[in-house]
Parts: C-alpha cells; sequence; structure tokens
C-alpha cells in the first residue's frame, strides 16, 4: 500500500538533509556552514483510523494524514465519505 493520505492526498516528498558545522556567530564564532546535503524522503505523518460512520452503522477503516483528522472534526465523516466516493475511490 503506497504512503498516500485517501482524503488530502499528501504523500512523500524529496528534499535535504544538511550538514552543518561551525560555531555560531553570537557565540563569537565564524557562523556555520553546510558542508553537505544529502538527498532524504519526508514522509506524511500517516496513520490508519477506524473511523465510526453513523450513516450506515459501521467502521470504515481509512490511512489519513494528521491534517485530515482535523478535516474531519471540522466537517464530518459523511460528508468526507461522499466526496471520496464521488471521485471513484473505495471506501
Amino acid at each position: 500500500m503506497s504512503r498516500v493520505c485517501c482524503v488530502t492526498g499528501k504523500k512523500p516528498r524529496t528534499g535535504f538533509k544538511y550538514a552543518i558545522r561551525g560555531i555560531a556567530k553570537k557565540q563569537k564564532g565564524i557562523g556555520l556552514k553546510v558542508t553537505g546535503k544529502t538527498r532524504r524522503r519526508h514522509s506524511p505523518n500517516l496513520t490508519k483510523k477506524r473511523v465510526w460512520l453513523a450513516e450506515e452503522n459501521r467502521f470504515i477503516t481509512l490511512r489519513l494524514s494528521m491534517n485530515a483528522l482535523r478535516t474531519i472534526d471540522k466537517v464530518g465523516v459523511g460528508q468526507i465519505v461522499r466526496q471520496l466516493r464521488a471521485q471513484g475511490q473505495k471506501v
């Protein structure tokens, strides 16, 4: 299963990890310098969550980001499920 949030569509992005060396200027040094860059993946904060769907009187399991959990709290589970089904996703 891919690491994608089914509500927000968040997925891993690529970026860099920086190696920084030196003494900070406020500690009377010459300053911090980037001495190396390494490629890395920034993964979204995903969890499998069982959510009660009152309209169908059952639990559904969704793979959600924490941002999507906040959206579900605000909008409601029923409306989110309707949107997912309109997009063609199986819920």
